[in-house]
């Protein structure tokens, strides 16, 4: 099989990475696409075969193309599959069928039935449940993440890790309200705060961040993207609309967000700012949401076998034995238009 693995974002490459790594082990023939903008701000595996232009990936004549972003030029030949970059289901957008996909690959039970009943209105696509890539390194990496924890705590005399990872949307974000309470609890509990900004986030928020806590030392700002490793070693997290909340919950561990805009809170949400740190106290001492996180998972993503990329490649390859590869995807002159702005026509 020739992959396409459509890494259009910074956050993509942590989602797409599992799976490049099952298809190497099935022998499939893998290109990245990556921006040149993108590929400055991560750390590369050196092997990647990459390209940043549509006309290279139109010669490559893929079999398949893995998206998680929300568009893929129609004109490109291969299965068009949606794989999604988290778990928000409240987010704008989340459940909007575009046309741009031949395949949804589901993370758990919730989103599956509700693609599954587009599938059957829209008749243009197929649904399959097979779990999320991205969550297999969690799986597969536990005792190097374990033995960094170790030192950490270690190294700064603390007893806990405490991730705080906004979303960058101004309507959600709670950078702005809670970055008073959050130097206040750097300085008066012993933990090592990670703060883990998200990719679209305002550079003036950042500056204002990196300003604040400057010589506060349990404090790090992460620059890199890659945010696997810190979710794993944290041991509490600090957040409000965004989908790591959900990824953290997976881990069943307690999460404490701040004016969540979820349909389902199913942990602890403060909507006051001055709240954090008397909500933050207590869930340390009493973790009241156990049995709702187990909930979660088993609709959210039951799956923790770290297999999950197999089965995403199991499905892609049933889905062309049963259909074959499409030349190209059919859309709508506003959707063909929309593609253009977005990623170009060919040359």
């Amino acid at each position: 099989m020739k992959a396409i693995l459509f890494c259009e974002l910074p956050y993509s490459y942590e989602i797409l990475y599992p799976l490049y790594k099952a298809g190497l082990k099935r022998g499939y023939k893998q290109l990245w696409f990556i921006p040149e903008a993108v590929k400055s701000q991560l750390k590369l595996d050196p092997d990647l075969e990459m390209t940043s232009s549509m006309k290279n990936l139109d010669d490559f004549q893929s079999d398949a193309i893995l998206v998680p972003t929300n568009s893929i030029p129609h004109y490109l030949r291969g299965v068009k599959v949606q794989i999604f970059h988290g778990f928000a289901g409240e987010k704008k957008g989340h459940f909007r069928i575009r046309h741009y996909f031949d395949l949804y690959l589901t993370q758990g039970p919730y989103f599956t039935r509700q693609f599954k009943a587009f599938a059957k209105r829209h008749k243009n696509f197929h649904v399959v449940e097979t779990g999320w890539s991205k969550p297999d390194l969690y799986y597969q990496e536990q005792l190097s993440f374990q033995q960094k924890k170790k030192e950490i705590l270690a190294n700064n005399r603390v007893k806990t890790i405490v991730l705080y990872a906004p979303t960058f949307s101004p309507s959600l974000c709670s950078a702005k309200d809670l970055l008073p309470e959050l130097i206040s609890l750097a300085k008066s509990e012993p933990i090592y705060m990670f703060i883990k900004f998200h990719d679209k986030m305002a550079p003036k928020t950042i500056h204002e961040y990196k300003q604040s806590f400057d010589g506060i030392e349990n404090v790090e700002i992460m620059n890199q993207k890659d945010i696997i490793q810190v979710l794993n070693i944290s041991d509490y997290l600090i957040s409000d609309t965004s989908s790591v909340v959900y990824e953290f919950i997976l881990l069943n561990k307690p999460a404490l967000t701040y004016r969540s805009g979820s349909k389902n809170i199913n942990w602890l949400n403060i909507r006051n700012s001055q709240q954090l740190i008397p909500s933050f106290k207590n869930m340390v001492i009493n973790d009241e949401y156990v049995l709702k996180r187990k909930n979660i998972i088993a609709e959210y993503h039951p799956y923790t076998d770290g297999k999950s990329s197999e089965r995403m490649w199991d499905a892609i390859e049933k889905y062309i034995s049963e259909q074959g590869v499409p030349k190209k995807r059919p859309l709508s002159f506003y959707r063909k238009q929309k593609v253009y702005s977005l990623h170009g026509k060919l040359s």
